[in-house]
């Protein structure tokens, strides 16, 4: 227990950190110990009151020790377009290693080499787009698959789906776009609650995608296998989902924020389809094509 009580979390909410020193540590709960023995009053009284539930209690000390162990809670934002509602999944940022290692026998060429990469905050889908979304927004349905609204939109390039953001921007006084390629891996891990799954969420997959194995040979409503650790749904397998970047092979060199090369011939997909082998639905499995390119296993997610 000592271990953990030393653990300092960055700082995502001001609820938790009692001392406003900006992080999340063993002297918050020594506050509120202090102010529940002696009713100490070196801080606001609001700063005691770490659950937010009007008092202060052993619960307060409970709701900091719940962070130590488990990390900030996860939070996401609900937006609604001509009555369709779609969720923002909020990710802290963090420090991860990006690519494949050296053990893993499936790994192609240019999923290597591993390197460290830091990433700010930021919200990404809680699912693949939608034909519901898509429809509502562009006034028709651009897929191969019918059949449910629910089903990922796909046949759209990178170029459609930039065009489908602008307009969604247009309407909603937002900011959304693709996550970038390093966006896209650390949301797929999990990100700072990662366990280091193969897949995102498993490492049977068949818990968490839809591939060739299962599929029927067709896509499948969003959110019908088991989410990842951030509540991410279908981040392997259903579609390939475009990001932002450039391809670009890898660096060895740390990076942070990377957005991929200033120019070059095809955009990155990632996380593997319905039409996907397990191979290819792994969290690392990078894929590329030209801009202009769509295909009836090919979507996006949003990130902003």
């Amino acid at each position: 227990m000592g271990a953990l009580l030393m653990l300092a979390l960055p700082l995502s909410a001001d609820n938790w950190d009692v001392t406003g020193d900006g992080e999340v540590t063993a002297a918050d709960i020594t506050a509120v110990y202090d102010k529940l023995l002696t009713n100490d009053t070196t801080y606001p009284e609001s700063a005691y009151d770490v659950n937010g539930d009007g008092s202060i209690t052993a619960a307060d000390i409970t709701a900091i020790y719940d962070v130590l162990l488990n990390g900030f809670p996860i939070t996401s934002t609900e937006y609604t377009v001509n009555g369709v509602t779609f969720v923002m999944v909020n990710v802290e940022g963090g420090t991860f290693t990006m690519g494949a290692n050296g053990g893993d026998a499936e790994a192609s060429e240019n999923e290597y080499p591993a390197h460290q990469v830091k990433v700010g905050s930021f919200a990404i889908g809680q699912t693949e787009v939608t034909q519901e979304l898509w429809k509502a927004v562009m006034g028709y349905n651009y897929s191969g698959h019918e059949g449910s609204l629910q089903l990922p939109v796909e046949y759209v390039s990178w170029e459609m789906c930039n065009l489908f953001i602008s307009k969604l921007n247009q309407m909603t006084g937002k900011n959304f776009r693709l996550p970038t390629e390093a966006e896209w891996e650390f949301a797929a891990r999990g990100g700072n609650k990662s366990k280091n799954y193969l897949y995102a969420g498993s490492n049977n997959i068949d818990d968490v995608a839809w591939y060739d194995a299962n599929s029927n040979e067709e896509s499948h409503e969003v959110a019908t296998k088991a989410p990842n650790e951030l509540g991410l749904y279908d981040m392997s397998g259903n579609v390939w989902e475009w990001c932002i970047d450039w391809y670009g092979e890898y660096s060895a060199d740390s990076q942070t924020n990377p957005t991929g090369p200033e120019s070059g011939a095809e955009k990155v997909m990632r996380g593997g389809s319905w039409y996907s082998s397990s191979k290819k639905c792994r969290i690392t499995k990078r894929f590329k094509a030209g801009s202009g390119f769509g295909d009836d296993d090919i979507g996006f997610r949003l990130a902003m």
